[in-house]
């Protein structure tokens, strides 16, 4: 076997998942794999089947083998996806705590911490990578929920040193590009435009960067056109479901229907939570006052 081809297969595996391709993940030929990829891909193969919604799947497969430090992580980020956040946040903590270099954890543990509101956490096991894209990424995308631009654009600029044309660098560009604004939408829009023009498969990532981009540049109907043409392909996408919510609610739309269906799909979703978060603030607000009535 041809250790060249082989690592480039693994590659391969690698963007079509950050591409959204998640069924051609889960079906991926990996006769050709190295043992040493076998985990790797395994893992890969695992967050698909949890973004596709396949949890109970997932728990079932990696039964009995969560010793192993990865597959700790993916249990720990199971059980985040299904809602369970207090058993995935300890457990989260506990591989950080036990396995910060390995990269696995370090990206699916703080993944979950992140979800958690413990972003210096994250920040902090993530911060431990040794070349890790995913870790930047994630990085970056912490950096931007806290509102430090500034910090997620200086992310991207050291990762261009060493991964000038990765494919994740140049999401996670055109994602501090959409923070930026200006002139910085028409450029996410291109890279996700030439994203989806490669993918014959229309992967919900490659559309809800297109949409997200088409509604920062104002252009509302073809944002909506392209994010329901996805939905009826992928009905149960977390983020297409999430854009769509947010595209009613700039429309003027009601949006109960798609929040609950979001509900279904990601009963974690951090969307889900702002919304809560927001009602609870409001009921808060009405409370203070009364309905007067003049006799």
């Amino acid at each position: 076997m041809d250790p060249f081809s082989a690592e480039g297969e693994l590659i391969n595996i690698h963007n079509a998942f950050h591409q959204g391709q998640y069924q051609s993940v889960i079906d991926f030929n990996t006769s050709s794999f190295s043992p040493e990829n076998a985990l790797p891909t395994r893992i890969l193969q695992l967050r698909a089947q949890l973004t596709l919604g396949n949890i109970d799947d997932v728990l079932a497969d990696i039964e009995g083998e969560d010793d192993t430090p990865d597959l700790g992580a993916v249990k720990a980020l199971a059980q985040y996806v299904a809602g369970n956040t207090d058993a995935a946040l300890q457990l989260a903590l506990e591989m950080a705590e036990n396995y910060p270099d390995n990269a696995t954890v370090q990206v699916l543990a703080g993944t979950v911490l992140q979800g958690a509101g413990k972003s210096e956490e994250a920040l902090a096991l993530l911060g431990k990578h040794q070349g890790s894209l995913e870790a930047v990424a994630l990085i970056v995308q912490i950096h931007l929920q806290q509102n430090r631009s500034d910090l997620a654009l200086k992310e991207v600029q050291a990762a261009k040193r060493w991964a000038q044309d990765s494919l994740l660098v140049n999401l996670a560009e055109s994602w501090v590009g959409m923070r930026v604004g200006g002139e910085k939408y028409q450029s996410a829009f291109y890279v996700y435009e030439e994203l989806a023009s490669a993918d014959s498969t229309s992967a919900p990532l490659s559309i809800v960067g297109q949409a997200v981009a088409e509604i920062h540049l104002g252009r509302l109907p073809e944002a909506e056109a392209a994010i329901s043409a996805a939905l009826e392909r992928y009905p149960n996408d977390a983020g297409l479901i999430a854009n769509s919510v947010v595209l009613n609610v700039l429309a003027g739309k009601p949006s109960g229907d798609l929040e609950k269906r979001l509900q279904g799909a990601e009963p974690s979703h951090a969307l889900l939570a702002d919304i809560q978060e927001k009602s609870e603030l409001f009921d808060t607000a009405a409370a203070k006052y009364s309905a007067k009535v003049s006799s």
